[in-house]
């Protein structure tokens, strides 16, 4: 026992036969790790945080004028001694129940991003304001311009003049934030004033309402009047917006909402060197591909963005076709259409860049020019509700009534006088092709990414895909001008 002790104690220590290099990889790695752990801890306290950014945060206030109205004379009996009354008090003016105009004050919030007087806040809090005054954490009060605005994702971009550079926060990476990650959110709710309010983030890539949404979800408390704040990261830096909130009530639950610094800072960009946004557009029509239309195309899993049209336009021009699926965009795997949409709107107008389709068991790219969203929007012709159709000859199959196209049918149906395809006459309400959202009127115009004119097509179509070992069937629909592909069982039983 003596002799192994002595051998134990008489090594050599591993520490000191080390290089220098190596003793200072590891004082550095763990200074990272005490560093991280730190970062991740929850703070003893806000208020340095709070005292650091306050000076750039606002209150923001809006006047409207509201037009005047006639208003609503009570039922008073002729001879009343309150019909007087009830005329002087609804007509103080002697204006004939014709009310004057007034004024109409909102509450929001906002923050400074440039010490030149830029400030960003929520369209909603400034849409349609003819006045808009700026109040700042030291008492400052300064008139505001509206520079831009963007609907799509409720931002606003404003600039105030000031004789001094004034204090201002810089924008953080959203999707450097984890779920669980803290959060600090500041702004003036319910006219109270300046206020700060603390969470975590709750979760990410929230989706409300808009096409371009990716909303940060926070259990910080945030309030009516909160609209436009900031939401910093423990650094100081705005990684959100608040927008809106979920509640029964109207007042704080825990479930906020801030629109992501990534895409703010995109369209904040574009407001200041445009006043308005110049989002990318791909032209093409596209949805989810799902579990059913992956096995009838092949696909190895649903993955991707289907495309259901193609318009003349950007993809048109390179090639792309009605049944590609669109599986990376510039480089980036394309996941779904949300992310398709977001990505395609955040590239530069005029940039050519690559696109890979999934196109009849193979895979190709295309390099697409893109163009102007707005600038396609605005001439989109308005689409007609077609009348019920009347087909002549009728086909039951898959759960649906069928008729090809005639020319009675096609004007009924207010479609070119080359549309083919068939009329979904009547559905099966129980069947699978209901439950797939197709409905009467409908017109099918492909099956297995080929066209039909006939019921015929449509049965050869069938057999192969059941030839090929395949359980469903790809079918191109169209209603009213708006195609989408729809996935329906051939296996037979």
């Amino acid at each position: 026992m003596t002799s192994q002790a002595i051998s134990l104690s008489a090594r050599p220590d591993p520490a000191r036969l080390r290089p220098a290099w190596a003793l200072a990889l590891a004082a550095v790695l763990l200074l990272a790790q005490a560093s991280l752990a730190l970062a991740r801890a929850a703070p003893e306290s806000f208020a340095d945080l709070a005292d650091k950014v306050s000076p750039a945060v606002v209150n923001i206030t809006t006047s409207t004028t509201i037009a005047g109205h006639s208003g609503v004379n009570p039922m008073v009996p002729e001879g009343s001694p309150f019909e007087d009354f009830f005329r002087d008090f609804m007509n103080p003016d002697g204006q004939n129940g014709q009310r004057p105009p007034r004024r109409s004050q909102a509450l929001g919030s906002g923050f400074v991003i440039s010490p030149d007087g830029f400030i960003v806040t929520n369209n909603h809090v400034i849409e349609k304001a003819d006045e808009i005054e700026i109040e700042f954490f030291s008492g400052q009060v300064l008139d505001a311009t509206v520079v831009g605005t963007d609907p799509n994702t409720d931002i606003a971009l404003l600039k105030v003049e000031s004789d001094d550079p004034l204090p201002f926060v810089p924008f953080g990476d959203s999707d450097a934030m984890r779920v669980g990650d803290w959060v600090m959110a500041m702004g003036n709710p319910l006219g109270q004033g300046f206020s700060v309010s603390a969470g975590i983030v709750s979760a990410r890539g929230r989706a409300l309402s808009g096409t371009y949404d990716d909303y940060i979800q926070t259990d910080a408390a945030i309030n009516r009047g909160n609209s436009g704040g900031p939401l910093f990261n423990m650094d100081g830096e705005v990684v959100g917006v608040n927008t809106a909130i979920l509640s029964p009530n109207g007042g704080s639950i825990g479930i906020g909402f801030a629109m992501s610094s990534t895409v703010v800072t995109n369209v904040v960009a574009q407001l200041q060197e445009y006043g308005e946004t110049r989002r990318g557009w791909l032209g093409v029509r596209i949805q989810d591909v799902t579990d059913e239309m992956a096995e009838a195309l092949g696909l190895d899993q649903a993955r991707g963005a289907m495309v259901s049209d193609v318009p003349e336009g950007p993809a048109r021009d390179a090639g792309m076709e009605t049944g590609d699926v669109i599986l990376s965009f510039d480089g980036v795997d394309v996941d779904d259409t949300r992310g398709l949409v977001r990505q395609v709107g955040n590239t530069q107008v005029g940039k050519t860049v690559p696109v890979t389709v999934y196109r009849g068991g193979a895979t190709r790219t295309l390099d697409v020019t893109l163009g102007r969203r707005e600038t396609a929007e605005e001439a989109v012709p308005a689409v007609a509700t077609p009348g019920a159709p009347q087909a002549p000859a009728e086909t039951e199959m898959l759960g649906m009534t069928l008729s090809p196209l005639t020319d009675e049918l096609r004007d009924q149906l207010e479609l070119g006088k080359n549309a083919e395809g068939l009329v979904v006459k009547d559905i099966d309400e129980i069947g699978e092709a209901y439950e797939k959202g197709l409905r009467a009127g409908d017109v099918i115009t492909e099956a297995g990414q080929r066209k039909v004119t006939s019921v015929k097509d449509l049965e050869d179509r069938i057999d192969e895909a059941r030839e090929a070992g395949r359980k469903s069937l790809l079918l191109l629909v169209r209603r009213q001008g708006d195609p989408r592909f729809v996935a329906l069982s051939v296996a037979e039983d």
